[in-house]
Order: C-alpha cells, then sequence, then structure tokens
C-alpha cells in the first residue's frame, strides 16, 4: 500500500491499524523513512499526547518504516532533542591555510627558475627576495620553514604546476673489463658461471662454479656451499691451481660473486686479466652458459641438493667428471672460414672432434703453456690410465653413490 497521500487524523490511526493488518507498506529508502517520521510526529503533537496514543502512532510507525521498536524511540528521542532526524556529516578538524595558492605556485615559480636547490637556499632566497628586494609577493613564504618547504613540493598544485624529473645516470662499476676476451689460440683463457642447484622450502641449493677454457675446452667443476667471498675466494684459488697450464684471462658475467674487490684483488695478485660480458651481447659466456647444460646439469640434474654436501660433491669432481670430461669425452672445435666478401663462418666438422686434451696437445709449442711442474708426460699418463668406457663405468658408479649418500641424508 502507498499511503504517501493518505491524510489520517489523530482518532483513525486505531481504526486504521486494525483494518490495515494484512496491508504491506511500499517499502522506503532511509531518508523517507526519516522524513516520514518527523512529518507524523509534528502535526499530531506526538510529545504532548497521553500514553495509550504515542503507543498507537508508534505502531503505524513501525508497520509504515519496517523499524524495531528500539530504533524508532531512538529517532524519536533525536527529533526531540534537535527537532530533525538524519546523519549528521563529520566534520573533520581541519587547520587554517597559512600559505595561499599563490604563495604555492610562487614557490613552484622559484624552484623552477632556480632548478629546485635544497630546502635551506631556496628558504635563504625567499627571504632575500622580501627583505633585500622589497617584493611584497614574498612576505609570507619569507617566513616559511626549511622543513616546510618539502610539504608544500609534495602537494597536488605544485606537482600540477612543476614536475621534476631526474634522469637515470648510469653507475659504473671500475672492476674488470667490459669486452670479449681475445685468446689468439692460446691457452689460458678461462669463461667461468655459477649453476645453483635449486631451492626447497626457501632454503638454497649447493652452488657448481663451472669454469671453461675457450681454445681447448677443458673444464673444472667444484661446488661451494654459498658465494659468498669466504667460500667463493678459497674455491677460484683452488681452480686455478688445479689447471694444468697457466691462466691468463677469465671472463664472467656480470655477477657480484665474480665482479666484486676481493676477486679482483686475488687476480690481479696472480697476474691473471678480469673481463665481464658486454650488454647486449649474450653470447659473450656462451661457453660456460653451453657446459651448465652439457655437463653439470646432465651429470647432476636439477634436484635440489643441501649446501653441506659440496665436499663430497668436491671429491666426485675432482676424482671422477673433472678427468672423464677432459681426457675421454669428445667436443666439436669450430673451423673458421672466410669468403671472398670477407664473411667469417664457424663449422663444426667431423674430423675436428677430439676430446680437451687432445685439442690441447695439438697446439703449437703446447709445452710453454704448461706450469713448471707438469709435463706432457704426467698427462699422457693420467690420459691413458684407462679407456674411455672404463672411465665412463667408473663415473656413473661413483655418480650413483654420491646420490645414494646425498639422498639417504635428506
Amino acid at each position: 500500500m502507498n499511503d504517501t497521500k493518505l491524510k489520517l487524523e489523530l482518532e483513525q490511526i486505531k481504526p486504521f491499524l486494525n483494518a490495515a493488518q494484512p496491508i504491506t507498506f511500499v517499502p522506503l529508502s532511509k531518508e523517507a523513512c526519516y522524513a516520514e517520521i518527523a512529518r507524523k510526529l509534528k502535526p499530531w503533537r506526538y510529545f504532548k499526547l497521553g500514553k495509550k496514543q504515542k503507543i498507537e502512532i508508534r505502531e503505524y510507525l513501525q508497520k509504515r518504516t519496517g523499524y524495531s521498536r528500539s530504533q524508532l524511540t531512538r529517532l524519536i528521542g533525536q527529533y526531540r532533542q534537535k527537532k530533525w532526524i538524519g546523519k549528521r556529516a563529520y566534520q573533520r578538524h581541519r587547520f587554517s591555510a597559512r600559505y595561499t595558492r599563490e604563495d604555492i605556485l610562487l614557490l613552484a615559480r622559484t624552484d623552477e627558475c632556480h632548478q629546485t636547490l635544497s630546502g635551506a637556499a631556496t628558504k635563504k632566497l625567499l627571504e632575500r627576495a622580501y627583505h633585500v628586494f622589497n617584493d611584497e609577493a614574498y612576505e609570507r613564504l619569507s617566513t616559511i620553514s626549511i622543513a616546510h618547504i618539502y610539504n608544500v613540493r609534495k602537494t597536488r598544485l605544485y606537482q600540477e604546476k612543476r614536475r621534476h624529473f631526474t634522469v637515470t645516470t648510469h653507475s659504473t662499476v671500475p672492476i674488470g673489463e667490459r669486452r670479449k676476451p681475445t685468446p689468439n689460440g692460446q691457452p689460458g683463457y678461462l669463461r667461468i658461471d655459477t649453476v645453483h642447484q635449486g631451492d626447497q622450502d626457501g632454503i638454497k641449493g649447493v652452488y657448481h662454479i663451472n669454469a671453461v677454457d675457450e681454445v681447448t675446452q677443458m673444464e673444472m667443476v667444484f661446488a661451494v656451499e654459498k658465494i659468498s667471498e669466504n667460500c667463493l675466494i678459497p674455491m677460484l684459488e683452488m681452480l686455478i691451481e688445479t689447471f694444468s697450464f697457466q691462466i691468463k684471462s677469465i671472463h664472467a658475467d656480470n655477477g657480484s660473486e665474480y665482479i666484486n674487490y676481493r676477486v679482483a684483488q686475488l687476480l690481479q695478485k696472480l697476474l691473471i686479466e678480469l673481463t665481464k660480458s658486454r650488454a647486449r651481447h649474450s653470447n659473450d659466456n656462451a661457453l660456460a652458459e653451453c657446459k651448465n647444460g652439457a655437463i653439470v646439469r646432465k651429470w647432476l640434474g636439477y634436484q635440489h641438493i643441501p649446501q653441506r654436501f659440496a665436499p663430497a660433491l668436491n671429491q666426485f669432481y675432482r676424482d671422477y667428471l673433472n678427468p672423464y670430461i677432459n681426457y675421454h669425452r669428445p667436443c666439436f672445435f669450430p673451423v673458421t672460414d672466410i669468403d671472398k666478401h670477407g664473411k667469417t663462418k664457424k663449422r663444426y666438422p667431423y674430423e675436428a672432434m677430439m676430446t680437451p686434451y687432445e685439442k690441447f696437445c695439438s697446439l703449437p709449442n703446447v709445452e710453454q703453456y704448461l706450469k713448471p711442474a707438469v709435463s706432457l708426460a704426467i698427462l699422457d699418463v693420467q690420459a691413458k690410465h684407462m679407456t674411455d668406457l672404463q672411465a665412463a663405468e667408473q663415473l656413473q658408479l661413483a655418480r650413483q653413490k654420491l646420490f645414494k649418500h646425498i639422498f639417504k641424508q635428506i
């Protein structure tokens, strides 16, 4: 039922309620309910009526608005006290603005002309503008504090007027030269990279250090618990000592485990050059990346290995994996062809396939690259100590024992 045009007298309320029991009123919004209560209370002089008549009016208003008895009591009490019903908007306390719109725009103009100086320097400029040059527009700004200058600079009006952009400056790290090494057919130019053996439950696994000679592809793999300086520096010293020839250069990507002052100091002491990959030249360290997949991932996989097993991995590398990949595993070696237009093209013929040690022995005057305590006779004994098949079988058996030992203790 819609009773917006229905005008009831005070005496007609009770008969109307008795007759309107099965009637359902049209629901009203909250604001309309407030207005309906106030509109009925005033003409009926609710607060001067007796108790019975008040009860009849309350029953009518409850039926009309759908409010409960307690809700209606609170609203009638509000009308009696304030002569209106509803919610008053919260008036948040605001401090009076000391600096006007014109002051903020003037500060933005001053900063734009002076290239946004520091807060202290800007305050001095504002004081000079008013006291020295008698500019009345700076009267209020001349008393601004240094801290509040930065607050004004953050306001929306200031930002709309004055936008200051700083160009990203290129930070150079003075460690290592950013270029591709040029071995010129000589051994001793290593490509080095780090391989992480996965995380498990937020715990880091062991790290593999993979170093490959660019010319001969002779390779040494070691493991460290962490790539911190305390773990990496001794491992680099051992790695350099393990190669049978003199190391002249080490090339790495831009990882901080190699491009840092401790590593640079170590290599400088050993008279070893340090170079790093160039920007937008992904092939600079491609040899090490290729060996990461062909050697480390192929033999160690991707499963998490806890850091505490780094010594066991190093023993496996030193006794089985490193001798196998250097003396018994054949590799392709590139042959560079130059056409009549001077364009170079690399191809990998089957005839050029050999083990890294065979490639090392094929270099002219190879004895000059060896370390003083190493000779070809000693290396030949190690290379021919067993056949390729025996070395592979021994490596497979050692890997099975290693994995059994690791996963038994996990």
